[in-house]
């Protein structure tokens, strides 16, 4: 049989770089011809018959249910009531690369739609026609907008040049998806509504998006994001630890790409199908989404040229990948053709030219010098996401000391102002050019509550009314657990269920601990009495309702700090060993199980 031959988006151009811009969704919005094409062309993919190979409920379906076979790809085998087993390659070494041929599909067919609608311009053809050639798949900074613009999650309709040159409001892709029919294989809540939602309002078929809530809930996610990352692309360096969520990864403090992008995936789902891997593919926002998850793997990757996708369990396989394999660079992609005979493979994804974009951060780089790419990628990182640290190494330096990057903290992305940098910097260091940074560790067995949930991190008094713990002053930041709640649809899922999981985050609580406590030092005897005080944590399902912590026996949360040094001239901090305080949480329920 024919398969579709994943290649990208290809044609078109973006001065100083090699290809196309992804273009962040704030700036993206502004650009009248890409977006009324984008519009269009999304529009167009969603009204495709569902049982169409390209379809966006095709596409979307690839991610979980209704877990039937993609472009031939996958062998039959009857378990537990299903004949397939799904895709999912969560908590593997290939979350990133496999997701990265994904949003490519995604993106190629939003690229043959644009174009072919340009063709139906009756004025200005060489405008459109070139606005749908440079046309890629926009990505969400969520580290710099935790809230995407209303475009995405607010408006019902908007404004977009339609082909016969008026202005006009049109039904908005975005901000939801209309099954057409809802597939049978849906559990509920899914099954009793008609269209993807965020934060629903029930789970019966009268439900709404509350849009307020959702927007609240980002809001107050934007502190702990912008710190995960920031200290994602700096302090690792072995894939283990930035690939995915599970805990064996040698040790890192920090929470991993697939760890920041789980608590993402809660944050804007609420209970509707973004907090559920079996059916979040079908809400729009996961294209957004993902397209920045792939742009993380990018910056990554120029900081650390050379590192890439190692040796690692398969977690039991999935239809292509055989059961107790060990998958790698060369573990076939499935169900993304690279060719007629061939799927894509990790070793194969190391670069985005070949599927046909780049992202603004690497435009005017000369891309065979990889020691420049990863000096003026890290300029950005700086600029982007290390306004508090760098703000605090600023202020803590001697005023004649090259320690610092005191202009860092002003710099951001011309979409957004950047994270906030008027937190009040904490003296530290004997020289100042040293900090600590404390965080939480979150282990947790990701299928004990049998569907996503998550867990909350706060320093101080905790509202009684667990509808004000995310608005409370006290509230830190969470840790989420992205669980399938039809795994056992999923032969990946099922067996990571079987073998109780972990799954690890981390919340870091510098900017908190500077905003809430006074103490004057990030030094440990001074933080941890404090912290042994005031941090506790609670949980919640995905619907919102309070759990228990004795119903999670797995649960454990221990406080570790890392000492920051950044050298002279540097604009990185290095990070030191994750020093443990067990203290701070023993003896209480979801603690350290040991002091």
């Amino acid at each position: 049989m024919s398969h579709f031959v994943i290649t990208g988006a290809h044609g078109g151009s973006t001065a100083g770089a090699g290809d196309p811009n992804r273009l962040e969704i704030n700036d993206f919005v502004k650009i009248e011809e890409q977006f009324s094409l984008y519009i269009q062309a999304l529009t167009a993919m969603s009204q495709d018959k569902q049982s169409d190979l390209t379809s966006f409920f095709q596409i979307g379906g690839i991610h979980g249910l209704p877990y039937v076979q993609w472009d031939g790809s996958g062998g039959k085998e009857a378990v537990e009531g299903t004949e397939w087993q799904g895709y999912c390659t969560h908590g593997s070494m290939l979350f990133p690369t496999w997701h990265r041929p994904y949003v490519a599909l995604f993106e190629q067919v939003l690229h043959q739609h644009a174009a072919a609608i340009a063709k139906t311009y009756k004025v200005d053809h060489g405008r459109w026609e070139k606005a749908a050639a440079d046309l890629r798949a926009p990505y969400w900074d969520w580290a710099v907008n935790s809230v995407p613009p209303p475009e995405v999650i607010t408006d019902k309709q908007v404004t977009i040049t339609l082909p016969d040159g008026r202005r006009g409001a049109v039904t908005n892709p975005l901000y939801a998806y209309v099954f057409h029919p809802i597939d049978p294989s849906f559990p509920t809540p899914y099954s009793a509504w008609q269209t993807t939602l965020r934060h629903p309002t029930s789970d019966g078929a009268d439900a709404q998006t509350d849009v307020q809530e959702l927007t609240d809930t980002l809001q107050t996610a934007q502190d702990g994001i912008t710190s995960s990352i920031y200290s994602l692309l700096t302090s690792v360096h072995t894939w283990p630890a930035f690939s995915n969520h599970s805990p064996d990864d040698g040790g890192s403090a920090t929470s991993s790409l697939e760890a920041i992008h789980d608590f993402i995936h809660g944050d804007i789902g609420g209970g509707g199908q973004m907090t559920d891997p079996s059916v979040a593919g079908f809400d729009p926002i996961f294209f957004l989404h993902h397209a920045n998850v792939d742009r993380m793997l990018s910056l990554w990757s120029a900081l650390n040229p050379g590192v890439w996708t190692t040796n690692g369990p398969a977690e039991e396989g999935t239809w292509t990948i055989p059961h107790d394999a060990t998958v790698g660079p060369k573990t076939p992609l499935a169900p993304f053709w690279e060719s007629q005979s061939a799927y894509w493979l990790s070793s194969q994804t190391t670069t985005t030219n070949k599927l046909g974009y780049t992202y603004p951060e690497f435009n005017g780089l000369n891309m065979t010098n990889p020691r420049a790419v990863k000096a003026a990628i890290a300029k950005t990182i700086n600029k982007l996401y290390g306004g508090p640290i760098s703000g605090a190494f600023a202020a803590a330096a001697p005023a004649s000391a090259a320690l610092a990057t005191p202009a860092a903290s002003k710099l951001a992305a011309p979409h957004n102002p950047g994270p906030n940098t008027e937190l009040p910097p904490i003296p530290v260091g004997d020289a100042g050019s040293s900090l600590y940074d404390w965080s939480a560790r979150i282990r947790v067995k990701k299928y004990e509550l049998g569907g996503s949930f998550s867990v909350l991190i706060f320093l101080g008094p905790v509202p009684e009314d667990p509808r004000e713990w995310r608005k409370s002053p006290s509230f830190v930041g969470t840790h989420q657990a992205f669980v399938n709640s039809s795994a056992t649809q999923c032969a990946n899922c099922r067996t990571q269920a079987a073998a109780g999981q972990v799954t690890e985050g981390f919340v870091h609580l510098d900017t908190a601990i500077s905003r809430l406590s006074g103490l004057g030092s990030f030094e440990p005897s001074v933080v941890e009495p404090y912290l042994k005080r005031e941090l506790s944590w609670r949980i919640v399902r995905a619907n919102k309702a309070v759990v228990d912590l004795n119903d999670v026996p797995s649960l454990e949360v221990i406080v570790c700090a890392t000492q920051l040094t950044l050298q002279p001239g540097a604009d990185l901090p290095d990070h030191g060993a994750p020093q443990y305080f067990s203290g701070i949480t023993a003896g209480r329920q979801g603690g350290a199980r040991t002091e």
